[in-house]
């Protein structure tokens, strides 16, 4: 299965630090090939480098695309990490 989705990044230092490792975290929980897409930036979802290279401030919308049998889980998670204020710190 392949899906895509467009989400605003709502934490107020966007996609960046401890959101990206929160991003980088949940999106490698899933067996899914993960892309997420900002402006003409492309990267790998489970990449905290390419993650952090997009960036995605607050407020920034980015398309996240999934192929794999968990896609539609994976974009479930993705999407309510980056609808959240603050991201709580990675254990």
């Amino acid at each position: 299965m392949e899906a895509e989705r467009t989400v605003m990044v709502m934490a107020e230092v966007g996609l960046h630090a401890r959101v990206a490792a929160s991003f980088v975290k949940t999106a490698s929980r899933f067996s899914s090939t993960i892309r997420v897409r900002h402006g003409d930036r492309d990267g790998n979802a489970k990449s905290i480098l390419e993650v952090l290279t997009l960036g995605a401030a607050h407020r920034a919308e980015v398309t996240i695309r999934a192929e794999g049998e968990d896609a539609m889980d994976a974009l479930d998670a993705l999407e309510s990490l980056l609808a959240e204020e603050e991201t709580s710190p990675t254990a």
